[in-house]
């Protein structure tokens, strides 16, 4: 089996999930769990700090876009932060990057989620 580690850290409105290891289909079930278990709200969004990822396969991308699925079914969102080539060569090919915003660094990922949202003009043109 691979090791893998995770940890949670709450901000409001966000969970930040650092993973660790390899996520492959020896422990992605565990992190789909912790991901349940982690999440405060339905419509929180998560950024996952993605740091010491060192190998992803098909069934980490599966728990990720799972995760993807049901945060904008709640209004939240998914971000990867600080993948290492590897992860993120994988990221790539699959077009996933498409649906999960990839960010160089966690703070990034997290200035972009805690921005207030843009005024509504209403449509109007100045």
């Amino acid at each position: 089996m691979s090791w893998l580690t995770y940890a949670c850290q709450h901000l409001p409105g966000v969970t930040v999930i650092a993973v660790g290891g390899d996520l492959d289909a020896t422990n992605a079930d565990r992190l789909e769990s912790f991901i349940d278990e982690s999440r405060q709200r339905p419509d929180d969004h998560l950024v996952f700090d993605m740091t010491e990822v060192c190998f992803l396969d098909s069934s980490g991308l599966r728990v990720l876009l799972n995760a993807y699925t049901h945060c904008v079914r709640h209004g939240g969102s998914i971000r990867l932060a600080a993948l290492r080539p590897m992860p993120a060569r994988m990221v790539q090919i699959t077009r996933i990057d498409a649906h999960l915003p990839v960010h160089a660094t966690v703070e990034e990922a997290l200035t972009i989620v805690l921005a207030p949202p843009a005024p509504d003009n209403g449509g109007s043109v100045a």
